[in-house]
């Protein structure tokens, strides 16, 4: 394959996925540039990884993979770097009267909050959940045995409910 006809393909296959890049830069990053400079090291893994792509994945799974792990490697240096990826506590949230926005907006502006402040790999797992991959996909992503995922993710939904239940309590 020429140099051309590689790029060309290693394009198509990034404007099709390009919404991945975007969520997983808006999951790991509150700033702005921040978020162009993660999309930009996300480009730069997927295209040096991009004659190794196995294609017995869909590439949507291999773009999750590298994706996720450039975002937690990306997230470790800021947070030591700036120390801005804090996790929100429920006095910092910015909640909006649901008569505004409406209610189920507000919840999901909640939700998104409470994924912020989790771990970073719960913070992908959640992601990956969200998008409605089903566990052995987000185990092929995330390299953690599909058991694993399903234990996670039911812990994290657990802990999620809770903190809404005790945000109703106030």
């Amino acid at each position: 394959m020429t140099t051309e006809d590689r790029s060309t393909r290693f394009l198509d296959v990034m404007e099709r996925h390009k919404g991945i890049l975007y969520k997983i830069a808006h999951s790991y990053c509150k700033v702005p540039e921040d978020r162009k400079d993660l999309i930009q090291e996300i480009f730069i893994q997927l295209w040096r990884s991009f004659d190794k792509y196995d294609d017995t994945y869909r590439h949507s799974t291999w773009i999750y993979r590298i994706a996720l792990n450039t975002a937690i490697s990306f997230y470790r240096k800021t947070r030591v770097r700036d120390k801005i990826s804090l996790p929100i506590t429920e006095g910092e949230m910015n909640f909006t009267a649901l008569d505004d926005i409406g209610e189920k907006e507000a919840h999901l502006s909640i939700l998104q909050q409470f994924i912020q402040g989790l771990k970073e790999i719960d913070k992908a797992l959640m992601l990956l959940y969200l998008e409605e991959k089903s566990y052995r996909e987000i185990s092929v992503i995330t390299g953690i045995t599909e058991t694993n995922v399903a234990t996670k993710v039911s812990r994290i939904k657990a802990a999620l409910q809770q903190k809404f239940l005790q945000l109703k309590e106030k």
